[in-house]
């Protein structure tokens, strides 16, 4: 597994950990999120460390972020595997960034997500794709997502899974992952690492 560690940590964006930060993934995310209007909130499901809440406060939203461990002086420690403690409409924008494929069951709590956003309000999600080519690569050889991904990892999505869990939504990924990443919509099931799911709420 010392391999993998190493292709990991990689400067080529394959959506691992290496790249976590600044992956195109996120990148495409990001450039969907608006410039907040006075008052407007924002959920950080999942936030870690606090990145994103922090760059979501500087876009104007008023942020409550959230995780299962306090790794951020303003994380509020919440189970999403549970129901969510806000009221149904209490978020202008809810952003989750690969946490969907850690819990216990992703569809129950994508309906939560989806509760406590406003009218007119954004789900912005992303996601790995287990289906891309170099996965089916790799599995031909014995090495199975479950085995290379995070170890915490509970599903593994393709893009029928995607669909299935985000009816309506549009999905966008990228390809090829180093140096000019374009943006893409189509063939993402074989050629993107990541979703990017955007949903919003009627």
């Amino acid at each position: 597994m010392k391999l993998f560690n190493i292709l990991r940590n990689l400067p080529i964006d394959l959506g691992q950990e290496g790249m976590r930060s600044k992956t195109k993934g996120k990148i495409i995310a990001r450039s969907l999120v608006p410039q907040a209007k006075e008052g407007q909130t924002a959920l950080d499901l999942g936030c870690r460390e606090g990145t994103q809440s922090k760059w979501l406060e500087k876009k104007g939203y008023k942020v409550t972020s959230i995780d299962i461990e306090k790794n951020y002086e303003k994380c509020l420690i919440v189970d999403c595997n549970k129901k969510l403690p806000f009221k149904t409409g209490s978020f202008n924008l809810v952003w989750c960034s690969e946490v969907v494929e850690h819990l216990e069951n992703p569809g129950k709590s994508v309906k939560e997500m989806k509760r406590v956003l406003k009218p007119g309000g954004l789900l912005l999600v992303t996601t790995p794709n287990s289906r891309c080519w170099f996965y089916r690569i790799l599995s031909l050889a014995g090495f199975k997502p479950k085995k290379i991904q995070n170890p915490d990892h509970k599903h593994f999505f393709g893009e029928k899974d995607v669909k299935s869990l985000f009816q309506d939504a549009k999905i966008l990924g990228y390809f090829p992952y180093a140096i000019y990443k374009a943006t893409i919509g189509r063939s993402l099931n074989f050629l993107t690492p990541t979703f990017v799911v955007i949903w919003r709420k009627s």
